[in-house]
């Protein structure tokens, strides 16, 4: 794969890291955009996008604030100017379909074909990692999760089977046109989910459902910006609610193999000791 240059966006987030160390596995040449980086990347900034396309072949999107008109926007000018300066894959990082309200993300998935681009869309449920590199680390550390997702299941897809998939997509054949759903194996709640971490760890940690006031109450006397309140509310919301209460089979589809169960991630994660006290 040597003549290959594969830009990587978000190099830095859960699965942009994973998925630069696997293309790097896999011999691949690899450009980790960011910001401070050399060549510089920045959704923000299209100045800096010609350079860090130079040569690029393919390219994995992690674009902020996905279904907001600007990441519409960036995605669409991005796509068509990789696709003039030579690139001929894409592989785009997207969110589960949420129904009323979901057209702007549509909008950013469609852009990549209709640059001319071979594409890929990659459709997460909740990353289990959440619970160890995000922001539900600290409540776990705490030993108490509280949210408003009530017993509502979900099938949480460990980041390592999304960076696969990305990574097939970005490497292979057989990926183009394909929209891929990527959950875990079974469907759970956040106290199932918290309750296998306590188990796993060996301590006690409790899950405490609020309802979405309460919720919100707590996070704005922590300081927690009022868009990101609003924003967090509506997503757990919508797990209490059932809108994703079902399983897929895109890792099996992109993959071969079944996704990895909850169950493994806690174990390995524990292993690491990243929720020691």
């Amino acid at each position: 794969m040597s003549d290959e240059m594969i830009l990587v966006t978000g190099a830095t987030g859960k699965t942009g890291r994973r998925v630069v160390r696997l293309l790097h596995e896999r011999g691949a040449a690899v450009r980790a955009a960011s910001r401070s980086g050399t060549p510089s990347f920045d959704w923000a900034d299209r100045s800096t996008w010609e350079r860090a396309l130079q040569g690029v072949t393919a390219m994995y999107l992690v674009a902020p604030d996905l279904g907001g008109p600007q990441a519409t926007q960036d995605i669409t000018a991005l796509a068509r100017q990789a696709a003039a300066a030579g690139v001929r894959r894409a592989v785009l990082l997207s969110v589960p379909d949420g129904g009323t309200g979901h057209e702007p993300v549509l909008a950013a998935e469609r852009s990549l074909g209709e640059a001319g681009l071979e594409w890929t869309v990659l459709r997460p449920r909740w990353f289990s990692q959440n619970f160890s590199e995000d922001f539900l680390l600290d409540p776990v550390m705490s030993g108490e999760v509280r949210l408003p997702a009530g017993d509502g299941k979900e099938a949480f897809v460990d980041a390592e089977d999304i960076a696969e998939v990305a990574v097939a997509a970005l490497t292979e054949d057989g990926h183009d046109g394909w929209c891929y759903e990527l959950s875990g194996p079974r469907l759970m709640s956040f106290g199932d989910a918290v309750a296998e971490i306590a188990q796993a760890v060996g301590r006690d940690i409790g899950y405490v459902p609020l309802t979405v006031e309460a919720y919100m109450d707590e996070q704005r006397a922590h300081g927690v910006p009022e868009e990101w309140v609003q924003l967090s509310a509506g997503l757990y919301d919508y797990v209490r609610s059932g809108g994703l209460a079902s399983l897929s089979d895109g890792v099996q589809r992109a993959l071969g193999r079944p996704p990895r169960d909850f169950s493994d991630y806690a174990k390995a994660t524990t292993a690491q000791g990243v929720w020691n006290i």
